[in-house]
């Protein structure tokens, strides 16, 4: 009797909140988990929990995995995230992205700098030396991450490189 009881919850819960969500210009946030299928030969045995009303009712879903540590010594102070865009009403789905959480500070501002410059050949990686414009800022990802955060001027510079390449304008959307 209580199979399904939480997927049925949950489906009559969102089609009564759906209505009064769009009225109200409200964001609603859901934090699933995954759990496995049993005995799943073809596709993606991985599945979230709740029933399928999630899956049917939301504009955006997002899968957002930890795929390592960061570390500074021994010390764990974030994580590398991945995020792929699994379903997307609002604009072009399917879309992923990686960027460093950082631990008390959010979304490291040096590291997805340093990344795209680094795609975009702004600065040059050779073995584990990151260099810009003949200068090394650092050897390893991490000391390169607190070069930019020491010199801030350099950092402008580069993102600055980083938007021309990129054809944007920088915007007064900073901190």
């Amino acid at each position: 009797a209580h199979m399904g009881l939480q997927a049925r919850l949950m489906s009559q819960a969102l089609r009564k909140m759906t209505a009064t969500i769009s009225k109200s210009n409200t964001t609603v946030i859901f934090v699933n988990q995954i759990r496995m299928k049993i005995g799943i030969m073809f596709g993606n045995p991985e599945t979230t929990t709740g029933g399928n009303a999630l899956k049917f009712y939301s504009s955006v879903r997002l899968d957002i995995r930890r795929i390592a540590s960061i570390k500074q010594g021994q010390d764990v102070i974030g994580s590398r995230t991945k995020v792929r865009v699994v379903k997307n009403k609002v604009a072009p789905p399917f879309r992923e992205v990686e960027f460093d959480l950082i631990h008390g500070e959010g979304i490291s501002r040096e590291g997805d700098v340093l990344d795209l410059a680094v795609e975009k050949n702004i600065v040059e990686k050779s073995g584990t030396w990151y260099t810009y414009k003949d200068k090394r800022i650092g050897q390893g990802r991490e000391n390169a991450k607190i070069f930019l955060k020491e010199n801030a001027k350099v950092q402008e510079e580069i993102e600055k490189e980083i938007l021309e390449k990129y054809r944007l304008q920088k915007t007064g959307l900073t901190e």
